[in-house]
């Protein structure tokens, strides 16, 4: 609690200052900015950095206050420890919240130390349910947790697939494997289907023949993979090699703009299968697509997955901050417990954890190499 206390200083100072000084806010976001999740991560500062901007460009107040918002991005090159010394360099900077992290490997060791400190983390993307299942009132998200999303892809696997033999593959991560675990209790609880392999691999494996060969061998319907598409595009080329027949089924990992270009021709035509953590249907789909053609306009590239979560998590702070009156996180996590915001993601309230309440799933397919909208899922 010793660098709660270094932190409240500063904000007491800040907003005591005269009526017409400006108090800065600093938002910290915490992304892999390099490695082959570099891709996903930089998608989290880019949404963050449009919620800073238009903040700032609106004079949103805090307090009657003028406020300058900064962003302040770091690297966790999706790598735990890095995440823990990006998560300390943050409290150290004084942040107000952050954004991040991408990975829930990277996401829980570093929510601790956001909790000792007292300041409010909002996941974009990391969606263990270890994250919000340690007591801490600092962790928040605003994407569904794998529980969720697990159990809806067997249901879509077996139901609407009509798999029968299905293989399961995850990378070992924190996040690969526990959506794998959640994806293979929800394939016993229906109980009419069967797992005939179970095989790992690592986050930065490029050669998986074994593996496959071994898969290929109980030719099963439904490949499920649990981890990010820097490895699902490559091995997708090498089950297209194979002559593997099964669809791949997967999470918001894998459900990005750049699988296309990773996995080539072996994309083919309703193979791949993935869910996003989130989802909007009716009015709200203007909103979002309002968005993505901000972002397109301002970055010149598509939109990966996660910059909406990233925008609408930075806002969700502001917003906490300005019914509290005060950037201080003491007062600011009451009201971000019990926020109501619409954003361009759909509408954020938490539960008593800090997961997202009645959330959203989409479905994704791809079809001449494009990612294709299916069905909004609740």
């Amino acid at each position: 609690m010793r660098i709660a206390a270094a932190v409240l200083p500063w904000l007491v100072l800040a907003f005591s200052d005269p009526a017409h000084a400006q108090v800065e806010v600093r938002i910290g976001s915490a992304s892999p900015l390099s490695g082959p999740g570099a891709h996903q991560g930089k998608d989290i500062e880019n949404g963050a950095r449009m919620a800073i901007d238009e903040l700032n460009a609106k004079g949103v107040a805090v307090g009657g206050k003028q406020v300058k918002w900064v962003l302040l991005p770091e690297d966790d090159a999706s790598d735990p420890k890095t995440g823990a010394a990006v998560a300390q360099k943050l409290v150290d900077a004084r942040v107000a919240g952050v954004v991040g992290h991408l990975n829930s490997g990277t996401t829980v060791p570093a929510s601790k130390i956001y909790h000792d400190a007292g300041i409010p983390q909002i996941s974009p993307a990391a969606t263990t349910p270890l994250y919000t299942s340690q007591g801490f009132n600092t962790a928040f998200r605003v994407v569904a947790s794998d529980r969720l999303v697990g159990r809806t892809m067997a249901n879509y696997a077996i139901n609407t697939l009509k798999a029968k033999k299905i293989a399961v593959i995850d990378d070992r991560t924190a996040f690969g494997q526990g959506l794998a675990d959640e994806f293979n209790r929800g394939v016993r609880r229906l109980g009419t289907a069967k797992i005939v392999s179970r095989q790992f691999t690592n986050d930065k494996a490029s050669d998986f023949t074994a593996i496959l060969t071994q898969i290929r061998s109980q030719d099963p319907d439904v490949v499920f993979y649990g981890g990010m598409d820097a490895v699902a595009g490559p091995m997708l080329k090498q089950m297209k090699a194979l002559g593997m027949r099964a669809k791949l089924v997967s999470g918001d990992g894998i459900c990005s703009e750049k699988l296309p270009q990773l996995a080539g021709d072996a994309l083919g035509e309703d193979k791949v299968f993935c869910v996003v953590a989130g989802g909007v249907t009716g009015a709200e789909e203007a909103r979002y697509a309002a968005f993505v053609e901000r972002y397109r306009q301002r970055y010149k590239i598509p939109l990966q997955t996660y910059a909406p979560y990233a925008y609408d998590a930075t806002m969700v702070l502001a917003g906490a901050m300005q019914q509290a009156g005060s950037a201080e996180p003491a007062k600011v996590l009451p009201l971000l417990a019990k926020i109501r915001h619409q954003g361009v993601t759909g509408t954020i309230a938490f539960d008593a954890k800090g997961d997202l309440r009645d959330a959203a799933l989409t479905l994704y397919t791809y079809r001449q190499g494009k990612k294709v909208k299916l069905q909004v899922m609740r």
